[in-house]
């Protein structure tokens, strides 16, 4: 499923298959997304820098979602203009997975934005309200916060990553892609 990192990062990742997945994305990954209660979302400025945000990731199988209220919308416009984006988790607090790894997923981000008062909770509603149960009575009273509660989705199709088992980032890391070798 992995490769070790002694070839070039192309090479390994059109070797690196998905048949034996659940998900798209390693057990190990896929695992320390449904743990997380906060990874890091890398994005790139329009001066070609990165910005990092701590935000929340919810994962279905297929995609990484993140939402952002309204009133953060920088970032929002960071991926509109460049939607390559990596999603990064380093913390064992914010992910209490044994035993513990690090990752970062690399892929494209696609906001949706076509309902910002509640179209977001069909998209990610039931993934956030199962990863933070408080939610769902914090939506019941989103009219004390109506501005937090106006949000956009963040749909992320991953494309490919880094693993550190043991979150040993003192060794090489483990690399994957989500696409098939041609």
């Amino acid at each position: 499923m992995f490769k070790s990192c002694n070839q070039p990062f192309r090479t390994q990742l059109a070797a690196t298959t998905i048949l034996d997945r659940m998900g798209v994305l390693p057990k190990e990954v896929e695992e320390l997304l449904n743990a997380a209660l906060v990874a890091e979302l890398t994005v790139i400025n329009r001066k070609g820098q990165p910005v990092t945000y701590p935000l929340i990731p919810l994962y279905d199988g297929q995609f990484i979602y993140m939402t952002s209220s309204v009133l953060f919308a920088k970032k929002l416009e960071h991926m509109k203009a460049n939607p390559r984006v990596s999603v990064t988790i380093t913390d064992p607090i914010g992910a209490a997975v044994e035993p513990f790894r690090r990752a970062t997923i690399q892929g494209d981000a696609r906001i949706i934005e076509d309902d910002l008062h509640s179209g977001w909770e069909g998209h990610v509603g039931d993934l956030w309200i199962a990863k933070e149960p408080i939610v769902k009575d914090l939506i019941k009273k989103r009219f004390a916060m109506p501005l937090f509660w106006e949000r956009s989705v963040i749909e992320i199709t991953p494309k490919r990553g880094l693993l550190w088992p043991g979150g040993r980032t003192d060794q090489p890391p483990q690399q994957f892609s989500t696409e098939q070798a041609a």
